[in-house]
């Protein structure tokens, strides 16, 4: 990437409050029109979000922010192609979960998936996939920084660790914070293997997490 391009980009990452009305959709039919404006305005819409969901994927923020770059420029050269078959926040987080991918397989060594789902307790959650008890709350119980520093790695080293399917769907749903039907439509998954992944993510998480800090507190 030029080194012009992301410093326009950087600059541009701010909400212009005439446009602040405007849907995605209308901004992008502004953007094909030659408004720069609008461009300006989706920037300020959704990079923020976009770094948080890049981040969940790289090794560092300033690796996170250059995926996002790469992501914008991306995304205006495939514009004219935009065809409006899903939302437009879809269509962009398409396109960064693919390159965040792509960075992220140069970044780490591949890892073989093991057996280990045959270990998930189903009992662990309900029919609606949420927890069937409540996970200790390892936070609140955290007396120093320290600790609390400490229990962060750990859970992004664990979600590191998923396998890439569920890894996406576990960001998207408990990190990102979107629903079933977002994750879905980012990810072409239907709800039923969306589900399935979830709950073998969350299982996974939640054994590295015990494994760790109730064993050692014991």
């Amino acid at each position: 990437m030029l080194k012009h391009q992301r410093g326009a980009i950087r600059q541009n990452m701010t909400t212009i409050g005439q446009a602040g009305g405007l849907s995605d959709v209308e901004l992008v039919t502004m953007l094909l029109d030659g408004n720069q404006l609008a461009f300006m305005e989706l920037v300020g819409r959704h990079h923020a979000a976009m770094i948080r969901l890049a981040r969940s994927y790289v090794c560092s923020e300033q690796i996170a922010e250059d995926v996002v770059q790469e992501t914008w420029l991306a995304a205006l050269r495939a514009l004219p192609g935009f065809e409006g078959r899903s939302s437009v926040k879809t269509w962009l987080y398409r396109i960064l979960i693919n390159r965040a991918r792509s960075v992220r397989e140069r970044e780490h060594k591949h890892l073989p998936i093991s057996n280990l789902e045959r270990a998930v307790q189903s009992n662990r959650f309900n029919t609606n996939g949420s927890w069937s008890s409540a996970p200790a709350p390892w936070v609140d119980e955290v007396e120093d920084r320290v600790r609390a520093e400490r229990l962060a790695k750990s859970i992004r080293t664990a979600i590191d660790d998923l396998p890439a399917a569920q890894r996406d769907v576990l960001t998207l749903r408990d990190v990102q914070g979107m629903t079933a039907a977002e994750a879905c439509r980012i990810l072409d998954l239907c709800d039923s293997h969306q589900r399935v992944l979830l709950h073998r993510a969350r299982s996974r998480l939640r054994n590295a997490l015990e494994a760790q800090f109730w064993q050692s507190d014991t």
